[in-house]
């Protein structure tokens, strides 16, 4: 399988960096094609342009001005996220990776007629995120309803593919959080993508 690790933090020596390195080693182990994509060491502008957004809704959207991501997108089989949940929500670079490169004719199909958008994204058959919070679990699941969890799999996934193998694996607490605890992490993460 080819799948497109996506890391979306600004620190290279951060802990979802080491959390992405450890995903990407496990999956080319266990034979997958795997096509590291940091956001931020390759420069990705998560700005949506004039240009694109008056594009949006038109018959032929060109997606263009997102290339080459668009075409990493199209050639994975699997889509696996690794971020940090700042302020309950994606880091704004991938906020912008997902209104950029999750466009129309490429992750879904507006309907002309203002009905349901239509999923694109047939090649997706994997799409799993690797997160960490710095709230405790009852924070984020009582208090605020899992948000992200929810965006990621009744909205971005849902909307853009079928049948799709989803998972939200999270690190809570990280803010409070040793070592031991990282480590064992890092430990649960090389397990879990050994399952892919």
């Amino acid at each position: 399988m080819r799948i497109l690790v996506v890391l979306a933090h600004p620190l290279e020596d951060s802990f979802a960096a080491s959390v992405a390195e450890t995903v990407r080693g496990k999956l080319a182990a266990n034979g997958h094609a795997v096509d590291l994509l940091d956001l931020y060491r390759e420069g990705f502008d998560p700005r949506l342009t004039p240009s694109e957004r008056s594009r949006y809704f038109e018959p032929s959207y060109d997606p263009s001005d997102a290339e080459p991501f668009v075409s990493r997108l199209k050639q994975a089989d699997g889509l696996v996220l690794v971020f940090p949940q700042w302020w309950f929500n994606f880091p704004a670079i991938l906020k912008g990776f997902f209104d950029r490169v999750f466009a129309p004719g490429i992750a879904f199909e507006n309907d002309p007629d203002g009905g349901r958008i239509q999923p694109r994204l047939g090649n997706i058959r994997l799409f799993w995120a690797f997160t960490t919070t710095g709230s405790p679990w009852w924070v984020v699941h009582l208090y605020m309803g899992n948000p992200v969890r929810r965006l990621l799999k009744r909205g971005i996934a849902a909307f853009c593919a079928k049948g799709l193998d989803f998972r939200l694996v999270n690190l809570y607490d990280m803010d409070r959080i040793g070592d031991r605890k990282r480590k064992a992490h890092l430990l649960r993460v090389e397990r879990l993508a050994g399952r892919i």
